[in-house]
This record gives C-alpha cells, structure tokens and sequence, in this order.
C-alpha cells in the first residue's frame, strides 16, 4: 500500500499558501544578498577612488601655489615636445605665466629634460619667454637643465637670463631633421603596384613608395635651412657674446654640461635647489607646472599616452628639432 505524502493531509489552500510564501522568503533573500553585493562592491569602489586621489595629490604641499610668502616658482618642461604633449607650449606658458603673476614670486626656474621637438611649439615658449621678461623685469628666469636640453628645448631655454646644467647634462643639438621612409624596392619585391592620383604637380611630394625626386629633396634641404637659420637666430638672440666662436656650434652636435659651459651655451654647474638658495634667494620652491586632469593621467598610465607617441614617432614627414 502506498505511503501519503505529509501534503496530502492540508488543504489545497493551506499547501498553496505554504509554497508562495517559500517562494517570497527565496526571493526577499535573493534581493538581501544582492544588496550586501551590491554595498559592498561600491565600498570597494570607494576605496579604489580615495586610492587614485591619494595617489596623485602632491606628496609636497609646496607643490601647490600658495600666494603671501616669497618663494621661487618653477616650471617643468619635460618629454618631447608636441602639441598634444605635456611638454606642449600650451602647458608650459600656462606655467610660467602663473609663475609671473604671483606677486610673492622672487624668481622663476625653467626646468628642463627634452630631447626637443616640434620647432613652432618651440618658438611660440621662446618668444613667450621674452614676452614675461619684458612684462615682468623685475623677476628673473632661470633654465636648470637635468639629463638632457637637445634642439627645441635648448631653443627654449636659450631665452632665459642664465643657464645652469649639471656636469653630465646633454647639450645641445642646434640642427634640424625631417624623418620619412622608403619602400619603393620592397613594393617591387613584393610584387605591389603603386597608384597614385593627384592634382597639383607636388601634391605626391616625397610619397616614400615612389623614387625621390630631386626638385622635391632640394625643396626639403630648402625647408630644413630656413628653420635652422630661424633657430640659430634665436639662439645668438638669447645668449649673445656668451657663445664661443665654434664652427661646430650649430652643427647639430651635443655635448656635456660640462663642456657646453665652455662653448657659451650653458652659465654654470648648478641644480634646481641651488639656483633658489643661492642666486634667487628664495629657497622655497613652488611648482606651477600644470598638471593634466585625473582621468587623464589615469588613461595615460594604462597606456593611451604611450600609443600616442608611438603613432607621432611613426608618422613620416614630420619636421622636429631634435
């Protein structure tokens, strides 16, 4: 004979009411625990910002600019020089204009560490440069170079009143380049055919997958000259009689800080800290140099920025002073 279930004995009713309210326990547990998931991965988000704040707020409060007490004001000029880098002349005039402006200012340090760049970002901070000193002749301004001041940056930093560098500093490297590529005996290798349709008789102009032309590479030599000389220019302009005699000067050759003190490109030996103790005399240092937005700096540890000097160092034809 076969066993009743314990069921059997309730009522329809009862046995349905049981089974629904099983049902919304299951469910009013269910959401509980979605909650406490829910709160604590927003704890844990939480914590992750605070991290990022903490991560990327001055570890010196001298680094924010503060107005009542004299100090020296610097600004850095860093990396390649692009328009779209934080050595760009956006970046740093917004500086060193706020370093201007601060009326408890006593002096300004350029700090310098660029292989160069884009030779119109350079101009438009020399020209700048000139700019503030004349505004402001009573603040002087300083160029300290640390690793290296080659092409754009030394076109920049010849503006200042006085260079210091460090012994082992690179220096120099007053030329001008143009980078392309050929691949007009690899398209043949390969078997490709080249097609190319313009309108305008230069508008293929040293296309590297046809063979150079020789009006074209004379128009570029042409280019290339007249750029140097606006820089060589610029350079006898900011440091004068200071320069030796040198055929070598202009070149495109570098030296150390050392030696580029021999040559009258540099002043002196001497570091950040040195410059505000002993010839500004104010040895407090207030960095005004402008920072990019967190979200940015974010982006640009995880790697955008490192694919986006990749693709400027990849793009042919682009003129640098480096």
């Amino acid at each position: 004979m076969n066993e009743k279930s314990p069921l059997d004995n309730q009522p329809d009713e009862s046995w349905r009411k049981d089974l629904i309210d099983r049902l919304l326990f299951a469910a009013v547990t269910e959401q509980r625990r979605a909650r406490r998931w829910s709160v604590f991965f927003r704890f844990l988000l939480a914590l992750y910002l605070l991290a990022v704040l903490i991560l990327y707020l001055p570890t010196d409060w001298k680094d924010i600019p503060v107005s009542g007490k004299e100090h020296t004001a610097m600004v850095d000029l860093t990396g390649i020089i692009t328009d779209s880098s934080q050595a760009s002349a956006d970046t740093v005039i917004a500086g060193l204009r706020d370093a201007f402006d601060d009326a408890s200012t006593k002096g300004v340090i350029l700090r310098a560490n660029s292989p160069g760049g884009s030779p119109v970002q350079s101009s438009y901070m020399y020209r700048e440069i000139k700019r503030l000193r004349k505004l402001h002749p009573d603040i002087p301004l300083y160029a300290v170079v640390t690793d290296i001041c080659a092409s754009g940056c030394y076109y920049v930093i010849s503006a200042a009143d006085e260079i210091y560098v460090d012994d082992a500093s690179i220096v120099g490297s007053i030329g001008v380049r143009m980078d392309s590529f050929g691949f007009v005996d690899t398209l043949k290798k390969l078997g490709i055919e080249r097609r190319l349709y313009t309108a305008g008789a230069h508008k293929g102009f040293l296309d590297p997958f046809i063979p150079e032309k020789e009006s074209d590479v004379e128009h570029v030599h042409v280019l290339l000259d007249d750029i140097h000389e606006q820089f060589i220019k610029a350079v006898r302009e900011g440091r004068g009689k200071r320069l030796k005699d040198s055929p070598d000067l202009f070149s495109g050759l570098f030296w150390t800080g050392e030696e580029s003190v021999n040559m009258g490109l540099a002043d002196h030996i001497g570091s950040a800290g040195h410059v505000a103790r002993e010839v500004i005399g104010a040895e407090d240092i207030v960095d005004y140099t402008q920072k990019p937005d967190l979200l940015k700096r974010i982006s640009d540890r995880i790697g955008v920025a490192m694919a986006r000097t990749m693709s400027e160092m990849l793009a042919s034809g682009t003129i640098q002073l480096r």
